[in-house]
């Protein structure tokens, strides 16, 4: 293989830092997550709070760059996690019971069991439990906020 010269090495940098590609988990200091694993419901951390649990599943950096964070909530009727907000990462929300109802940029949308959103990148977006029953979701969030950071 040939060595780059300094101007290749430049232009890749360049290439890079247009493209926002994020810097790799050694830099970072996120875990690599190379390793295929299960992860049972039942050894996953709970942290109860007045809405309702939040477990997490998983947090780091694919080996391709992407920066993950996956946690499953479970809220109460009624209740919301947080305010609307919005966030440089995006976000999948699996809907697995429950039925909720998703603040799509200032769009009241509802979504039962099987349902997935989209929280875009830097769009407003929100969930309330509006069953009365517990509504129990998956969140997936790809990206980061800021160089380093993780999403929240």
């Amino acid at each position: 293989m040939l060595a780059a010269t300094a101007s290749e090495a430049q232009t890749a940098t360049q290439v890079q830092d247009r493209m926002a590609i994020p810097p790799p988990a050694r830099a970072t200091g996120e875990p690599v997550l190379s390793i295929q694993r299960t992860f049972p419901f039942a050894d996953l951390p709970v942290v109860k709070n007045a809405n309702g649990e939040t477990r997490a599943v998983v947090h780091g950096v694919l080996p391709t760059g992407e920066a993950v964070e996956m946690h499953e909530t479970t809220l109460l009727p009624g209740h919301m996690p947080h305010p609307s907000h919005k966030h440089l990462h995006s976000e999948f929300m699996l809907i697995r019971e429950g039925t909720v109802e998703i603040d799509n940029d200032g769009r009241p949308e509802r979504l039962g069991p099987g349902g997935v959103f989209l929280a875009a990148s830097n769009v407003m977006h929100g969930l309330k439990n509006v069953g009365e029953t517990n509504a129990n979701y998956f969140v997936i969030a790809i990206g980061r906020d800021t160089a380093g950071a993780l999403p929240v």
